[in-house]
């Protein structure tokens, strides 16, 4: 059943994924790579264009509406603010390494775009950091999956419970994240 539907919905799955948020469903999808059922290349592939696609939407969002985008949320708002200071220090080096940094996914491509970075210049930047991200997170779930093949005697049978311990504490920072944002300073 796992196989039919990794065949039939995997990498769609995993680009959709990716295009909203993405660290998990990474890390489920090397994980499921070093088993077997889908080809590592074409995870970091994947993983790659729907990050990079979703944030190309969020900067150019940004670009036209940014600022009422993080007015809608409150705690988007202080972290676009945050990032607008960090971009105007160090540019480059933010649009490169911003989805290395939890929570700010969302939020930093719209910052971005809100700043006046250059449109041609984020496109290059975005794109490298995104085949970076899914190389780097990529390739660390899928020797993941790997070293606990060597630690258990039978991997097959604990597979499930791998897939759900890893999606449990994708939704636990995830739900961790939302709560911390929400409290009253």
């Amino acid at each position: 059943m796992l196989q039919a539907f990794l065949q039939d919905y995997g990498y769609l799955a995993l680009f959709i994924g990716t295009f909203f948020e993405g660290e998990t469903i990474l890390v489920v999808a090397g994980f499921l790579a070093s088993r077997g059922y889908l080809d590592i290349n074409l995870v970091m592939l994947t993983a790659a264009s729907g990050g990079y696609c979703g944030d190309q939407l969020w900067y150019f969002l940004g670009r036209r509406k940014g600022r009422e985008i993080l007015a809608r949320k409150p705690h988007w708002e202080a972290l676009g603010e945050k990032a607008l200071n960090h971009l105007r220090r160090y540019p480059d080096i933010w649009v490169l390494g911003f989805r290395f940094v939890y929570g700010l996914r969302t939020v930093m491509p719209v910052a971005i775009g809100i700043s006046g970075y250059p449109p041609l210049r984020f496109l290059l930047l975005n794109a490298l950091s995104a085949i970076i991200w899914a190389i780097v997170l990529g390739t660390a779930a899928f020797h993941l999956g790997s070293a606990l093949e060597l630690l258990l005697d039978d991997i097959k049978h604990y597979e499930i419970l791998v897939i759900s311990a890893l999606i449990i504490i994708g939704c636990g920072l995830f739900g961790w994240r939302r709560f911390r944002n929400r409290r009253p300073s």
